[in-house]
């Protein structure tokens, strides 16, 4: 047995495992921003990319969100890039709120080679973008406000040394791949391409053989755990899904809650109904500011809300730890998107329940996501529950439902760059449930509810008792 103290048997292995970095080839500033920001050693994305990308490789990628893709691809990217010499490195995201996320972590641990970083989306005036797109290395930004800016001639790439397409499927799928385009053709043709993307469909492999120079294939394991996610669907009709989210939100004492909408229609009305109901939950999508985008997400990672509303913009990419419930509240339209979206939960060991909600016109499309998941999704019957009108009715005509596949079709397609400047208004109305009335999800009048009930087996994952993670604290 060791005699050493515990604090320096501790240093000597974070020192062992810090070794691992240093192995992939990593210059000393790198290293020491790494170990400040309190990495020890490397995921199995990290260790099969840098290598690569210090390399000069052309790489295809694909990981899990959470798994340090970021800083697989940012590291080798930080390596190459000299400060003060111009833009030298392009990033590409679906979304704002991705480009926010990349762009501060490559600044984290590009600060100590003093690399600037911008970041660029739609949704916030050009101007100041403008001035700083003078002055840095490396710029993170959505195609339609990048294309913008080449167009206008305020972006230069002609010293782009690395192109990176980070979730290059949803680009795709958002509508962006005339814009991506556009963007790659601007760019060098004697530079190095990463890309990452969770499926390989014809669209991606198209881009790679298109613009990508025999690249490496990386495949890094998924870090949900099957054996620990426990998913399950109620047959409910239309008009009662909000009775039933309110009734089982209400049943737990613990956890972080995410529950998908397919629209921003729905997500709006959902999250109105449930703070009627006296939940407090807040909602993100495309449509609002990003003043307002930026501040749910804030309020949600310090868990000041502990129920968000959400399209499938923040099921990708967006690093959202300990989440512990997620709500299919409208079923998605593929299995890539269910997966993506239960892929918020039972990451890093920790438990988690994947709950959808099958309605009358759903029955096809959960069919062919149940043949696509390949795992187990149980059938609950559904328990009592107390049914409450929604304050603004949209759950019982066709003629809604046929307006909801619509909107979601326009949604998907819309630009980043002329879909947002018309709605970055704050809603009118919205306002913050008191820190009284939210304890941890909402008030209850002073009484504490002990069971939590979702109609599934009491011991499964120890939901009845009182020390379990999904119980009393």
């Amino acid at each position: 047995m060791s005699t050493l103290p515990l604090a320096s048997r501790k240093s000597i292995t974070i020192t062992n495992k810090m070794e691992k970095f240093k192995e992939l080839g990593l210059s000393h500033e790198i290293l020491r921003a790494i170990e400040e920001e309190g990495f020890t050693e490397p995921s199995e994305v990290q260790e099969k990319t840098i290598p690569l990308v210090l390399a000069g490789k052309d790489v295809i990628g694909s990981s899990a969100t959470g798994s340090g893709k970021t800083l697989a691809f940012g590291a080798g990217i930080i390596e190459g890039v000299s400060a003060g010499s111009g833009i030298q490195a392009l990033i590409m995201t679906p979304t704002r709120e991705l480009a926010e996320q990349v762009g501060q972590t490559i600044a984290k641990f590009g600060h100590k080679k003093k690399i600037r970083v911008a970041q660029i989306y739609g949704g916030v005036s050009m101007g100041p973008q403008i001035n700083i797109l003078r002055y840095v290395d490396i710029v993170v930004g959505t195609p339609g406000r990048l294309l913008d800016h080449l167009k206008r001639k305020t972006l230069n790439v002609s010293r782009v040394r690395f192109l990176v397409l980070d979730e290059a499927d949803r680009m795709l799928d958002m509508g962006f791949i005339h814009d991506v385009e556009a963007i790659v053709r601007y760019c060098p043709p004697n530079r190095q391409t990463l890309l990452f993307s969770a499926t390989m469909s014809q669209d991606i492999e198209y881009m790679a053989k298109k613009y990508m120079k025999n690249p490496v294939h990386v495949q890094a394991g998924e870090k949900v755990d099957p054996s620990k996610l426990y998913q399950i669907y109620y047959d409910v009709p239309h008009e009662t899904k909000l009775s039933l989210i309110v009734h089982l939100l209400k049943q737990e004492k613990n956890g972080v809650v995410m529950v998908f909408c397919n629209t921003r229609r729905n997500t709006d009305k959902l999250t109105k109904n449930l703070g009627a109901q006296g939940l407090h939950a807040e909602s993100i999508h495309g449509g609002h500011s990003q003043n307002r985008r930026s501040s749910v997400l804030k309020a949600f990672h310090t868990r000041d809300t502990l129920i968000l509303v959400c399209t499938d913009v923040a099921a990708r990419g967006l690093d959202i730890k300990d989440v512990s419930h997620v709500y299919n509240y409208d079923i998605p339209k593929t299995g890539s998107e269910y997966i993506h979206r239960i892929g918020r939960t039972a990451r890093a060991g920790k438990n988690g329940i994947a709950i959808s909600f099958v309605s009358s016109g759903d029955h096809s499309e959960f069919r062919q996501i149940v043949r696509h998941v390949d795992s187990n999704i149980e059938k609950q019957t559904l328990p009592q529950f107390e049914i409450i009108k929604s304050s603004s009715s949209h759950h019982s005509s066709s003629r809604g439902r046929r307006y909801d596949n619509h909107a979601q079709r326009k949604e998907s397609q819309r630009s980043e760059s002329q879909g947002y400047n018309r709605e970055n208004r704050e809603e009118r109305g919205f306002s913050r449930p008191s820190r009284e009335n939210r304890s941890p999800f909402a008030k209850r009048n002073g009484r504490r509810n002990t069971g939590s009930r979702h109609g599934m087996r009491a011991n499964r994952h120890n939901h009845s008792k009182p020390n379990s993670r999904f119980g009393r604290r």
